[in-house]
């Protein structure tokens, strides 16, 4: 998560992950989790209730602060799929460096 978006490049500062929002389509509930940098860290977040058709592009509040982060998206029940089209992960970076 800390790369600029423009350049594309890994930067290290700390970034401080708040919002994620996809464009989801599928059936049943996806169940995401922000992980840190060699899953140290994990925060899951509210689930996505799934449609075959939709309008909008739903939106789950974080508050998770690393270095670099992964988003997991899973299901858990057999015959539910995902199809993700778009994926927004706001971030806004809050420090340079940890200290030392």
């Amino acid at each position: 998560m800390s790369t600029t978006a423009r350049e594309g490049r890994v930067t290290g500062n700390i970034s401080h992950i708040n919002a994620v929002r996809m464009r989801v389509i599928g059936t049943g509930n996806l169940n995401m989790t922000l992980y840190s940098l060699s899953d140290e860290i994990s925060q899951p977040l509210v689930p996505f209730t799934m449609s075959l058709t939709t309008r909008i592009m739903p939106t789950r509040l974080s508050n998770f602060m690393e270095q670099m982060a992964s988003l997991e998206c899973e299901t858990t029940e057999i015959n539910e799929y995902f199809k993700i089209n778009r994926i927004i992960i706001f971030t806004k970076e809050v420090f340079s460096s940890y200290p030392g």
